[in-house]
């Protein structure tokens, strides 16, 4: 896994807390994993009689606790004064422990991970092999005094896989060091926090500079390098399967996609009384794929607390001779996150052009075979194996009609949509819901967009990446519209296209 080189600098401790089956230690390796920390496990600072004592069913005294809580805290000074950045896991139930933990070390990040009894009791009846006894769970929750305000603790829910619950742990360190949260703990002093830089003057990273944006308790992460949405996070849970920072993009992850969305067949198209030859980017497939933009770096034009908006220049090249200004401006408000992109020829005669976006959602699942799924589409593309347009024809009687909610199942989609139906405001709703039913996210198809792509991510090039999301993608126009003409914009001279989506999810207070 790769290291997540996170804009600023990275916390020099973060102590993560929560009660017997909230995942601590998953949770704790991974994230020292992806933060490049020294990892330390509270329990194996236990001493045998403590371990003999809860195995026999027996809670531990504070008095027996003491020691322990010593030898942790000495264990985060010895590592942090060896340079060393370190990340450790303790129940640390009660308010005094978590004080005495972090008393004298303020700049330690205090993460909680929140769990229901029901979901905390199922999954230590799963758990073999451990000294911690399911039934001593009555005696933690009996002792548990949840993180205050005053703690300013990074509160994530475990109801998702452990990946998910550490992408959202990241985005909230991210939000909290952009927003310069304070600490004020017994016996600490106030601890200077570092800013997110802004933009290109960020650390190195294969994505370029970033821009976090925060409002109420949604954070978004976009970055330079084709202008991609890399990261959305509500009340600590991902709605975005994205990708770390300090990763490249792989299988498209929230890039814009222009001047046309998904394939051109052989690169190859007539225009205006001329053919021309795209650049072959799907080589096995012999295709032009997702257009020009995706690995050029957007300049910021605008920019704000919950919004920023990202510019560059299509410039004449082979294959697409022709000049377009484009621009995105990604802003979070009351309904969630919305997209607005715009595309403007300033050449000097008439432009093909299409566009799209390729977010990955997901709503907490491990795979997309629960995820309830709602398409508002009346009709379908069938491809062929280079992913090609061969007809259209209506979903009625098909297995991809999901005009009424369904489980996705074992269905692999990698199809195109049409025939939305919209409400009053002009907008169609596709929707990912929890199998639940409690919380899911509608994406918002607006203006300018007649087409959608679902994708449940079956033939990505890396297989822990397959069916962990869906990718739900906004497009103007189908597939091979340089070639049909089906739906595909001529921009003339000074025109302006405009397409519209966002993200609302529900059920995240």
């Amino acid at each position: 896994m790769a290291r997540e080189e996170a804009p600023g600098e990275p916390p020099r401790l973060v102590l993560v807390v929560g009660v017997a089956g909230s995942g601590k230690s998953t949770v704790g390796r991974l994230l020292a994993e992806r933060l490049g920390s020294t990892y330390g496990e509270a329990d194996a600072f236990h001493s045998e009689a403590d371990r003999a004592k809860m195995a026999a069913g027996h809670a531990l005294t504070d008095s027996d606790r003491e020691p322990w809580l010593d030898a942790i805290g000495d264990w985060m000074d010895r590592t942090t004064s060896a340079g060393q950045r370190a990340v450790v896991t303790c129940s640390a139930l009660k308010r005094r422990y978590r004080d005495k933990l972090l008393a004298g070390r303020p700049d330690a990040v205090l993460v909680y991970l929140h769990g229901s009894r029901e979901l905390l009791e199922s999954r230590l009846a799963a758990r073999r092999g451990h000294f911690f006894p399911a039934d001593l769970l009555d005696s933690q929750l009996a002792d548990l005094q949840e993180p205050g305000p005053d703690e300013h603790p990074l509160v994530v829910e475990i109801d998702q896989p452990p990946e998910a619950v550490v992408t959202a742990v990241l985005s909230l360190m991210r939000r909290a060091s952009a927003a310069g949260v304070p600490v004020d703990r017994p016996g600490a002093e106030r601890a200077p926090h570092s800013v997110v830089p802004d933009g290109p003057s960020a650390s190195p990273s294969p994505t370029g500079g970033s821009w976090l944006l925060v409002r109420g308790e949604q954070s978004a992460e976009v970055v330079q390098l084709g202008g991609a949405l890399r990261d959305y996070v509500v009340s600590g849970r991902p709605v975005l399967d994205g990708f770390s920072t300090g990763a490249a993009i792989t299988g498209g992850r929230g890039q814009l996609l222009v001047p046309w969305p998904n394939r051109v067949g052989g690169g190859r198209y007539r225009f205006d009384g001329r053919d021309l030859q795209l650049p072959l980017t799907e080589v096995e497939k012999e295709n032009a794929i997702h257009g020009l933009l995706r690995w050029t770096l957007w300049e910021r034009l605008a920019r704000t607390d919950d919004s920023v908006t990202l510019g560059t220049t299509l410039c004449p090249q082979p294959g697409y001779p022709f000049l377009l200004d484009v621009r995105v401006e990604y802003r979070l408000g009351a309904e969630g996150l919305s997209v607005t992109v715009r595309a403007t020829n300033t050449g000097t005669g008439p432009a093909p052009y299409g566009v799209g976006q390729h977010p990955y959602l997901t709503v907490g699942t491990d795979l997309v075979d629960g995820v309830v799924l709602t398409v508002p589409a009346r009709s379908l593309l069938r491809t062929d194996d280079r992913g090609l347009p061969i007809g259209q024809e209506p979903v009625d009687g098909t297995p991809y009609d999901f005009r009424t909610a369904r489980p996705i199942g074992d269905l692999r989609l990698d199809t195109a949509f049409t025939g939305l139906d919209r409400d009053p405001d002009g907008r169609a709703v596709v929707r990912l819901a929890h199998p639940s039913g409690l919380r899911g996210v509608d994406l918002r198809l607006g203006e300018g967009t007649r087409w959608v792509q679902v994708y449940t991510g079956d033939t990505l090039a890396e297989p822990e990446r397959r069916r962990r999301g869906v990718a739900v993608e906004a497009m103007s126009c189908p597939p091979d519209a340089f070639r049909s003409g089906t739906d595909l914009t001529v921009l003339q001279p000074g025109a302006t296209h405009v397409l519209r989506w966002g993200l609302s999810p529900w059920g995240y207070a």
